[in-house]
């Protein structure tokens, strides 16, 4: 039996990998992180586990945190 992909691992992977790429400085991928917002506002009926972080969470200062941890890296590779 296959998984349905997640309708939105490709954001997540986006923002892992600005993430990475920017040594976790959340404010250098606002865009990324919006796109990850409407993805998850637009499936918000399908279960997606990369968007489990975002519904969750409020915008804090310890969403840096929450950013960095939040989505299965395995999945981008």
């Amino acid at each position: 039996m296959s998984r349905k992909k997640d309708p939105c691992q490709k954001q997540a992977c986006e923002i892992q990998k600005c993430l990475k790429e920017n040594k976790y400085m959340e404010s250098r991928c606002e865009d990324v992180i919006r796109e990850m917002r409407r993805c998850c506002q637009q499936h918000a009926a399908e279960k997606s586990v990369c968007c489990s972080g975002f519904r969750k969470k409020n915008k804090t200062a310890e969403n840096n945190e929450v950013l960095s941890s939040s989505y299965p890296v395995s999945a981008c590779l």
